[in-house]
């Protein structure tokens, strides 16, 4: 999104704001997202290996895990979103999906984000980058 930019401490500082300042009020990340352009130029590759995407999934994960370690009681984190949707503000330009939607077939594709998200949820190790073969663990 042009106007928002990525920084991922500051789940960490949000989260342990909350926890001081509501007592550890139980907490849901409703929506954290990478939005990525889309233009009729891209191929079908461009979409599905979203390693940025990747790469902001984890690296907020690693900081809420951090304010998780140091004690906020955080219940729940979804990642925005589960498919590519119409956004209010950009329509169909900015694709914030775990799935790609091709809008003309609506044909479904799960992105490289969506296997690496399913193997976090399975209980894999946090890696510190993105391996093709999708192995999570040193």
């Amino acid at each position: 999104m042009p106007m928002y930019y990525a920084v991922p401490w500051g789940i960490e500082k949000v989260v342990m704001h909350m926890k001081e300042r509501y007592n550890n009020t139980p907490m849901y990340i409703t929506e954290n997202g990478y939005s990525q352009a889309s233009n009729s130029s891209m191929t079908a590759a461009d979409f599905v290996n979203d390693t940025a995407r990747v790469n902001f999934i984890h690296d907020y994960l690693i900081y809420l895990n951090s304010a998780i370690r140091k004690g906020a009681d955080v219940r729940g984190y979804f990642v925005w979103s589960l498919i590519d949707n119409f956004e209010w503000l950009f329509g169909f330009t900015l694709r914030f999906g775990l799935h790609h939607v091709d809008f003309k077939t609506q044909k479904r594709t799960p992105r490289l984000s969506a296997k690496w998200y399913s193997n976090f949820l399975k209980g894999s190790k946090i890696a510190k980058s993105v391996h093709s073969d999708l192995s999570l663990e040193y």
